[in-house]
C-alpha cells in the first residue's frame, strides 16, 4: 500500500487501545520524546490535549527542525494534511486517559505505529516513560 494523502486522508476511526489483527499491516512506526516545544502551538499557546501536542510533534520534527533526544523521523507526517488526519483520528477515536494526561503533561517517551487495517487504517499511541 503507497503511504501518503489519500491514505490517512480516507480514515474515520482509530483504535489506540486495541490489539492488531493478524492481516493488519504496520506502514510506519516511530518514537518521540514529548517535550516542553511540543506543548506549545507555533504561536506560542499552551495545547490542552494529546491530539494537539501529538500533531505538533511532528510539525516540530518535520517542519520547523525541533526535536528532543529520542525523536525519530517517520515517512508520514511530513505531509502537513497527513499531521492533521492523524489529529483527527486520535480526537475522534479513544486513548486511555492516563496516555492522554501524561501526554498533556509532557515529559514522556511517545511510540505511534501507523496500521492498514483493510477496511480503515489507524494509529495506535502508547506512552513508554
Amino acid at each position: 500500500m503507497k503511504i501518503g494523502k489519500t491514505v490517512l486522508a480516507a480514515v474515520a476511526a482509530l483504535a489506540l487501545s486495541t490489539p492488531c489483527a493478524m492481516a493488519d499491516e504496520l506502514l510506519a512506526s516511530y518514537v518521540a520524546f514529548i517535550g516542553r516545544d511540543d506543548l506549545y502551538n507555533s504561536k506560542g499557546a499552551r495545547l490542552t490535549e494529546p491530539w494537539q501536542i501529538l500533531r505538533q510533534d511532528r510539525a516540530n520534527f518535520h517542519r520547523f527542525g525541533i526535536s528532543q533526544p529520542g525523536d525519530e523521523w517517520d515517512p508520514i507526517f511530513k505531509d502537513v494534511n497527513n499531521r492533521a488526519t492523524m489529529e483527527s483520528m486520535i480526537q475522534h477515536g479513544s486513548i486511555e486517559a492516563s496516555a492522554g494526561r501524561n501526554i498533556v503533561k509532557g515529559g514522556v517517551m511517545v511510540q505511534v505505529d501507523v496500521y492498514d487495517g483493510g477496511a480503515r487504517d489507524y494509529v495506535r499511541v502508547s506512552v513508554t516513560r
